[in-house]
């Protein structure tokens, strides 16, 4: 092929990007301004994009205003011309801060008053639990900071990490919709989720939750998650537990997935097909440690660079969903590891590709921040292992302190995107030629 592979792998990543950004998926799913007022409420690293969504397609006259809380640096730029009335405001992710709890108080006292004449419209994106911030009585800000980076590093999944930080919340697995009542509550998300389960994203703060304190304890023995006794107790009382399936705050109220982690691989596809190679979405649903699933990447992309298996070269095989990176403990006097999912991902495919002739891949997150650096994620190629050697680089040590960052950088491989003001989660591509 003439254009590069590099090229064509960032293309197919920005066109996933450009499939979930907020402002071509929103119009749709509007509905039509109530009797009363419309508050828009809302969380997540697409928020600031979601809220300047609505602004541009609410009508003018028509009653608008609220808060919507999105990730340090993610607000994107205001239109020239759009007037704001949606108020964003910014706040730390993974890790919750001071300011996502006070916007996340904030967005509580803005439920007071609300009569079934009034609409919300709640925006809800992935991140959302981090940023919407509410710990329950007797939890300190400090403590769930505390919890929140034990999980990060616990190998758990989202759906375990996303149960137990709703067991934990005033203001998550439902409990915002519960506020909000008698108002109707309109739900516009994007699917950052395996399987799009509109509970667990940002922990579902205005959708029913089936998950019990049980389920929460079981996670933190699972995990060996260290927590107050107080809060053992608690769980164990069921003094904490959510608003379940059926009950009576969620009458009339109605969720719409705008963005999902299949479509974007879906356009991926098509744009790779009309560059005329052959495409194959694995599924949006891959979850695992993220080395483990580079290896099974790996030996799918050796097969096709041989000639073997289902997938016929020229092709991308494209994957998505959401991996985890269990921490290693930290040897003393070594350099703690830098990097996320894709950067891990990457490690794990270089690491069993071995140089394999034919293959490149990118792996990144949608959002473009891979973990907490200011990388999307990396690339691979077929050198990629031999030019870490020259450079005294093994992707072994590497993966040992999860230190991707520090392998990727050095080689020029790290995908750097800025924030994209959407997020359907991982997007994984290979190029076999």
């Amino acid at each position: 092929m003439k254009t590069e592979p590099q090229t064509i792998l960032r293309h197919l990543y920005d066109v996933a990007v450009q499939r979930a950004l907020p402002l071509h998926n929103t119009a749709a799913h509007l509905p039509t301004p109530p009797k009363g007022r419309t508050l828009v409420l809302g969380a997540g690293k697409a928020g600031g994009a979601m809220a300047q969504a609505v602004e541009a397609l609410w009508p003018a006259d028509a009653p608008l205003s609220g808060l919507v809380v999105t990730r340090y640096g993610h607000t994107p730029p205001r239109p020239a011309g759009l007037p704001e009335r949606i108020e964003v405001v910014e706040a730390a992710h993974p890790v919750p801060d001071a300011a996502g709890l006070q916007a996340a108080e904030r967005i509580l006292e803005l439920t007071k008053g609300l009569t079934d004449d009034d609409l919300v419209l709640c925006l809800i994106s992935g991140g959302g639990s981090s940023l919407l911030t509410l710990p329950a009585d007797g939890i300190s800000l400090q403590l769930k900071q505390d919890i929140n980076r034990q999980l990060l590093a616990s190998g758990a999944n989202i759906s375990e990490m996303n149960c137990l930080r709703k067991h934990l919340s005033r203001i998550k697995g439902g409990r915002l919709a519960a506020a909000c009542s008698p108002a109707r509550v309109v739900t516009l998300t994007i699917s950052d989720v395996p399987g799009d389960d509109p509970s667990i994203i940002a922990s579902g703060p205005t959708v029913p939750d089936a998950t019990s304190c049980a389920d929460a304890l079981a996670i933190l023995k699972r995990y060996a998650i260290t927590v107050p006794d107080s809060v053992l107790q608690a769980l164990q009382s069921g003094v904490w537990e959510t608003p379940k399936p059926g009950s009576a705050v969620f009458k009339g109220h109605s969720v719409h997935m705008i963005a999902t982690p299949q479509q974007s691989l879906e356009a991926a596809a098509e744009a790779a097909r009309a560059m005329g190679l052959n495409a194959y979405i694995l599924s949006d649903e891959i979850e695992g440690e993220s080395r483990e699933v580079g290896k099974v990447h790996a030996a799918l992309a050796r097969a096709s660079a041989k000639g073997l298996g289902p997938f016929i070269k020229p092709c991308v095989i494209l994957s998505g969903g959401e991996t985890t990176v269990t921490i290693k403990p930290q040897t003393v006097g070594v350099p703690k590891g830098r990097g996320g999912r894709a950067g891990e991902f990457c490690m794990g495919l270089v690491q069993a590709l071995q140089g394999q002739s034919g293959v490149w891949a990118l792996a990144a997150d949608t959002d473009g921040i891979d973990g907490i650096e200011d990388n999307a994620g990396a690339q691979v190629a077929p050198d990629t292992l031999a030019r870490a050697q020259t450079l005294g680089l093994k992707v072994d040590e590497h993966l040992q302190r999860n230190d991707a960052y520090g392998f990727f950088q050095p080689l020029g491989d790290l995908v750097i995107t800025g924030p994209t003001h959407t997020n359907v989660n991982d997007f994984r591509v290979m190029l076999v030629l």
